[in-house]
């Protein structure tokens, strides 16, 4: 289903938008998510009518989406704010300024992965290679003595 026919079919929707839970619901997060990024700025907080409750438009569901989607890509929600304050199209420079210090970042994680990796696997062949039982484990007691190299 399309977040278009669930925002159109959703209870809880008037003609006017839809209630936070329903918004919540259609864009996969929780309501004090939501929340959380009013407080932060990075979704607005719509008026409220005077005795009835805040209504989202399908834009919000598009801003939560990009929000949750810049995460999946490691940026931070200080830089999601920056991307989202970018989005006016004339600032594509900045925006891939941006994106290729992550990819760098994210490089250098690999990297550093790539390396607790190689050392892991030493010290499981190393535990594999034990010759008696009264002899300690190397893994144990490589981690004790210099942080596991």
């Amino acid at each position: 289903m399309s977040a278009e026919s669930m925002i159109s079919t959703a209870p809880g929707l008037r003609g006017n938008g839809m209630t936070i839970g329903v918004l919540a619901k259609t864009a996969g997060v929780g309501v004090e998510t939501i929340r959380y990024y009013q407080r932060l700025g990075l979704m607005p907080t719509p008026a409220r009518s005077y005795g009835s409750v805040r209504r989202y438009s399908s834009t919000s569901v598009e801003r939560l989406r990009f929000i949750k989607r810049a995460q999946q890509l490691g940026f931070t929600l200080e830089e999601v704010a920056h991307l989202l304050r970018l989005e006016d199209g004339a600032n594509c420079n900045e925006a891939r300024t941006l994106a290729a210090h992550k990819l760098v970042a994210v490089d250098q994680k690999l990297a550093d992965l790539h390396a607790m990796r190689d050392v892991l696997a030493k010290l499981i062949a190393a535990c594999g290679n034990r010759r008696g039982a009264k002899q300690s484990c190397p893994l144990i007691e490589s981690l004790a003595k210099d942080g596991g190299a």
